[in-house]
């Protein structure tokens, strides 16, 4: 079984950063990509970041310039450092291990971004 668990979640005013992190264990050597989505109520979960493990990293257009992806391949984590965060920001964000296909999801973290 492969487990992903997201942290660091939270409230925050406008124009203040937040850093999640993200670790994939259990039966998952090394995660082909890993990846942060994101859903705000009411609509559709959405790409956030991806970043492959041995390719280029790819942004969604609305966070490009503010966020920032990155791996640790020891220890199959990813992070999300948050800039510049704006209301609009405010989703459930989860992370997504990508092992031969298969998606592994975490159960996501809230973060609230106050005007």
């Amino acid at each position: 079984q492969v487990q992903v668990a997201e942290s660091g979640g939270g409230l925050v005013q406008a124009g203040g950063s937040l850093i999640l992190s993200c670790t994939a264990s259990g039966s998952i050597f090394s995660p082909d990509v890993m990846a942060w989505y994101r859903q705000a109520p009411g609509k559709q979960r959405e790409l956030v970041a991806t970043m492959p493990s041995g390719g280029s990293t790819v942004y969604a257009d609305p966070v490009k310039g503010r966020f920032t992806i990155s791996r640790d391949n020891a220890k199959n984590a990813v992070y999300l450092q948050m800039n510049s965060l704006k209301p609009e920001d405010t989703a459930v964000y989860y992370c997504t291990a990508v092992d031969r296909f298969q998606h592994y999801w975490g159960k996501g973290t809230q973060v609230t971004v106050s005007s």
